[in-house]
């Protein structure tokens, strides 16, 4: 973290997009046909204690009133998704109150201008399509042609971004590995199922971590640094850029139908994993002072480190990018203000280096359930579960929205909302 009030005024080209990004089952509530549901019922089964999604913020029932916020706050753009699992919560009964539910969100949010980016696949999928092994099996890709085909061009006049999948490209274990290998597969064949229905463009959301050798000077963890990028970042690159899917464990297949299926870089980035090979797994501790821990629980992002934004993304110079997650999770709005800050900053200095990025949407709208517990809080607005999820915009909400307003930042915006740089306070571990 930085002294901000010292970073200069700074402004994005001209039409850029702004706005912010959800996933379904995080935020809609009451999932019952998901995997993601299933999984949590055998969470809470062998622990009590075990924070379930429920309600999650209700949005499935308070879309009106999201979409109105949306509006309020002065975004252009919003990133959702629709939930197959409410769609087809049986396998081959496609439920078409279901799919107009989203046909009517995705029109409010085009009636008010809102430019509109949808995800087919936020990890959460049907049960029974988990139960048949989901993306594990190639033999499945039939059943995710079938959901696309049912789907899309009831959709597709209302969606001016697809996201096929969601980050699928995290992990070295053998299922991680055959997961994304033959995810892959199953993102190009969405990409053409798409070009079926809509002339707009297509990616999946990739989560870019910047893997970080502890000891930069030491050849272990250096070696590790450039595997690690190479199975979960380069093998996605290389296979839309080339059509050639390499990755250990698995023999590469040159595929012309995966080669440029991406029309543009949809890329969610947050910070860096640290690389110690001293340790067994190889998962290194942050360095201690670098760390700053803003909420009462031990989380994965509690570091500052927004040079991973020009790290990364200038290796992305062949097409456009749009940021479709960044953000910061604290209880104290004022760390979210400093994020804000300088994180813009650092993906300014990346389009000054050249790269072509066209949007931002911050990591997210609401505070949501983050997939085993609710207290890490990403969101511009407070939900307030208790009483009737009622919704309350956080100061940084309006400081974003000041932001999209002024397509950059100044000093006299955030002199408005951050009178001095926060600290940390001492917070008790709650889980």
């Amino acid at each position: 973290m930085t002294d901000v009030f010292s970073i200069k005024d700074f402004r994005f080209p001209e039409g850029f997009l702004w706005g912010s990004s959800t996933a379904a089952h995080q935020i809609e509530g009451n999932n019952i046909h998901s995997s993601s549901w299933h999984d949590e019922q055998k969470k809470l089964a062998a622990d009590p204690s075990f924070e379930v999604s429920g309600m999650a913020c209700n949005h499935y029932n308070m879309v009106e009133e999201d979409v109105q916020l949306l509006s309020d706050l002065g975004h252009q753009a919003f990133r959702l998704g629709v939930e197959w699992a409410r769609i087809e919560p049986e396998e081959g009964r496609f439920i078409d109150e279901e799919a107009d539910h989203y046909v009517r969100e995705l029109a409010m949010l085009k009636e008010k201008g809102i430019t509109t980016f949808v995800t087919l696949v936020h990890f959460s999928v049907p049960q029974w399509f988990a139960e048949k092994g989901d993306f594990q099996k190639l033999d499945n890709l039939l059943y995710f042609e079938r959901y696309l085909k049912y789907i899309l061009p009831r959709i597709s006049p209302y969606v001016d971004f697809w996201n096929v999948i969601n980050e699928f490209n995290l992990g070295t274990s053998p299922r991680e590995m055959t997961h994304k290998f033959n995810s892959v597969i199953y993102h190009a064949q969405g990409y053409h199922l798409i070009k079926q229905y809509s002339d707009r463009p297509v990616s999946s959301a990739h989560a870019l971590v910047q893997f970080y050798g502890k000891r930069q000077n030491d050849p272990f963890d250096r070696a590790v640094q450039a595997y690690k990028d190479a199975v979960d970042h380069e093998f996605f690159f290389h296979a839309i850029r080339t059509g050639e899917l390499v990755l250990p464990t698995k023999d590469a297949i040159v595929d012309k139908t995966i080669k440029d299926t991406c029309d543009f870089w949809s890329i969610n980035l947050y910070t860096r994993e640290m690389v110690d090979t001293r340790r067994a797994d190889m998962v290194g501790e942050r360095y201690a002072f670098t760390k700053t821990r803003m909420l009462p629980m031990n989380f994965y992002l509690d570091e500052f480190f927004p040079e991973c934004m020009v790290h990364n993304l200038t290796r992305l110079m062949d097409k456009p990018v749009y940021i479709t997650e960044n953000g910061c999770s604290c209880d104290d709005d004022a760390f979210r203000i400093v994020y804000l800050t300088e994180y813009l900053c650092a993906l300014h200095e990346a389009i000054k280096a050249g790269v072509d990025v066209r949007g931002y949407l911050y990591w997210s709208l609401l505070d949501n359930y983050e997939w085993w517990t609710f207290i890490p809080r990403f969101g511009l607005v407070d939900v307030d579960r208790v009483h009737d999820f009622k919704r309350t915009p956080k100061p940084s909400a309006w400081f974003y929205k000041e932001i999209i307003e002024n397509n950059g930042f100044s000093q006299n915006i955030l002199a408005k909302y951050l009178k001095e740089l926060p600290r940390i306070q001492e917070l008790p571990i709650l889980k």
